[in-house]
């Protein structure tokens, strides 16, 4: 099974999703990208479709905005 990946930018609000993303998904269900820790992914992120973060995407390519923490012009600043 392809993972899905959860992006976020590390404040407490994405912090608190990524918790809770793998305790409902399982770790291994899931590829956390930090942009703090990796701006090269942000590109990636936006050709998927991810117009804030945290947000989650899926196996199949549907994005999940979850609780909005920062959009992606904030994480590239």
């Amino acid at each position: 099974m392809k993972k899905s990946i959860f992006y976020h930018a590390g404040c407490p609000v994405c912090v608190s999703a990524e918790h809770d993303i793998i305790n409902l998904v399982g770790e291994e269900n899931v590829e956390i990208v930090h942009f703090g820790e990796d701006k090269s992914r942000i590109e990636e992120a936006e050709k998927a479709g991810v117009k804030s973060v945290p947000a989650l995407v899926t196996p199949t390519g549907n994005v999940l905005h979850i609780n909005f923490g920062a959009s992606m012009e904030d994480v590239k600043a």
